[in-house]
C-alpha cells in the first residue's frame, strides 16, 4: 500500500482545511487509516483513525468535536476535515494505514505516507 497526503498548508487560527490520503493498492478499503502529526521539536502523536468499514472511529481527545475523519471507498481516499484550527495544531501531518486499527492498542501502523505541513497563525 502506498499513502499520499495532500491538502496541507497556511490557514488563520479559526478556518479549516481538509486533508486526504489517497492510496494505492486494490486491498486499501479493506485497511484501516489513520491520521498522526508531528509539531516541530515534539513527538509524534495519534490524531484520528478509523477502520476499515468506518465503524470504529477515534480522534485524540486535542482534536475531539473539531476534526472528522471518513473515508471513500470508491475514491480509495481517506480524508481528515478540519475545522476551527488553532496554532497548536501546527504540524506535519502524515497518514498511515494497516490491517487492524493497532493505534487503540498503542502498537505503530506498518504504511506511512510522506507528511502534509499546516501551519496555523495566530
Amino acid at each position: 500500500v502506498q499513502l499520499q497526503a495532500s491538502g496541507g498548508g497556511l490557514v488563520r487560527a479559526g478556518g479549516s482545511l481538509r486533508l486526504s490520503c489517497a492510496a494505492s493498492g486494490r486491498t486499501f478499503n479493506n485497511y484501516a487509516v489513520a491520521w498522526f502529526r508531528q509539531a516541530p521539536g515534539k513527538e509524534r502523536e495519534f490524531v484520528a483513525g478509523i477502520n476499515w468499514n468506518g465503524i470504529i472511529i477515534n480522534y485524540s481527545d486535542s482534536v475531539k468535536g473539531r476534526f472528522t475523519i471518513s473515508r471513500n471507498s470508491a475514491e480509495s481516499t481517506v480524508y481528515l476535515q478540519m475545522t476551527s484550527l488553532i496554532p497548536e495544531d501546527t504540524a506535519v501531518y502524515y497518514c498511515a494505514a494497516d490491517v487492524s486499527p493497532r493505534w487503540t492498542t498503542g502498537r505503530t501502523l506498518t504504511y506511512w505516507g510522506q507528511g502534509t505541513l499546516v501551519t496555523v497563525s495566530s
